[in-house]
């Protein structure tokens, strides 16, 4: 019970920070799961837990959303996030979390540097969501280095929140049929996603609420210390 209550208030506050921020929610709690569950578990249940509030911003965005942007993005993503979860299940742990730690590393320089992608077409989206599909079933969320790809392509505000929603539960669906398929789904992570997926919502309803009572660069800059911390964490481990 307290690693649950521990895992649910986890989930609530980053999902809250991801809802202010547009990104870092999946990346800093997956190290959280890790440390709670073990990776093999974490990746699964955190994937289970996104199903929802993807889900959730797909319909409150419905209107505005790009549905051939998002039709590219899971042409690519969907057979790459299987063959990803299908690997998972005999991919080696420490390599992998040491694998993440260069990514959390790689996504704070990515955003101090600055990098802007040209404009993408449409046809880029395919290669866009085949490697988030399959960073993504590895990894378990790669959403800040695939997010500047959906701005770059001119998507602001509802459009942008709705497709990249879209895309993403395109992803996490695939990565879910791959771990069931792998036999990474039984039922200790069904009941965990199932436990988690409210205090994930609750998180999102209540980061809309104080957006614009506490700036964007205060949360950035506490979501790249997050990662920072988390990738250290994950490199120093065995």
């Amino acid at each position: 019970m307290g690693t649950l209550l521990a895992a649910s208030a986890a989930a609530f506050l980053l999902a809250l920070l991801s809802a202010v921020t547009g990104f870092g929610g999946g990346v800093l709690l997956l190290p959280v799961f890790t440390a709670l569950f073990g990776l093999r578990v974490a990746v699964p249940v955190l994937t289970l837990t996104q199903l929802a509030s993807n889900g959730a911003r797909v319909w409150l965005n419905r209107r505005e959303l790009c549905w051939p942007l998002a039709g590219r993005f899971a042409a690519g993503a969907v057979p790459f996030a299987v063959t990803g979860a299908l690997l998972l299940a005999h991919a080696p742990l420490a390599a992998l979390k040491r694998l993440l730690g260069v990514f959390l590393l790689a996504v704070v320089v990515w955003r101090r540097i600055g990098a802007r992608p040209a404009r993408p077409t449409e046809r880029t989206f395919v290669a866009v969501g085949a490697a988030s599909g399959l960073g993504s079933a590895l990894l378990g969320s790669v959403g800040p280095l695939t997010a500047p790809f959906f701005l770059a392509y001119g998507l602001t505000r509802a459009a942008y929140v709705g497709t990249e929603a879209a895309a993403a539960l395109s992803l996490h669906l695939a990565k879910t049929v791959g771990y069931a398929t792998a036999g990474l789904i039984g039922r200790d992570v069904l009941v965990l996603g199932a436990a988690l997926t409210p205090a994930t919502l609750a998180g999102a309803w209540a980061g809309r609420r104080v957006v614009g009572r506490i700036s964007d660069r205060v949360f950035i800059v506490l979501v790249e210390a997050g990662l920072v911390v988390a990738a250290v964490l994950l490199l120093a481990g065995r």
